[in-house]
């Protein structure tokens, strides 16, 4: 399996469990509904722009989503830690989603990273 296919299925299936959870936020109050609306275009954008770089026209373009997804990914994190701090869900019920969302953060970074290497050489 290669990292490209692995970091765009864990992508995908985080998407999956992000729209999970808005539908769940978009039975609550206002409030929670706003955050999900929110969550849900960050959540799902991180995926979507992993696929978009996957078939990127050029080295320069592949960074670029991949750098979007990354951006998309540090987004989702920030909504997920305002839901738990703000009391709306429980850590408990959030921090695999939490855990997963920070994981994506430092495999993008690491990509991005070696791409960008890669594009100066």
């Amino acid at each position: 399996m290669n990292v490209e296919w692995k970091i765009t299925e864990r992508s995908f299936q985080f998407a999956v469990r992000i729209v999970r959870l808005c539908q769940f936020l978009e039975k609550q109050d206002r409030v929670s509904r706003t955050l999900a609306s929110q969550l849900l275009r960050s959540g799902t954008s991180v995926g979507a722009n992993i696929e978009e770089a996957q078939a990127g026209q050029s080295k320069a373009d592949f960074t670029a989503k991949m750098s979007i997804a990354r951006k998309e990914a540090r987004e989702t994190h920030y909504w997920l830690k305002l839901l738990v701090s703000s009391e709306i869900i429980t850590d408990e019920k959030l921090g695999e989603l939490l855990q997963e969302a920070d994981e994506l953060v430092r495999i993008l970074t690491s990509i991005v990273k070696s791409a960008q290497t890669r594009n100066e050489s």
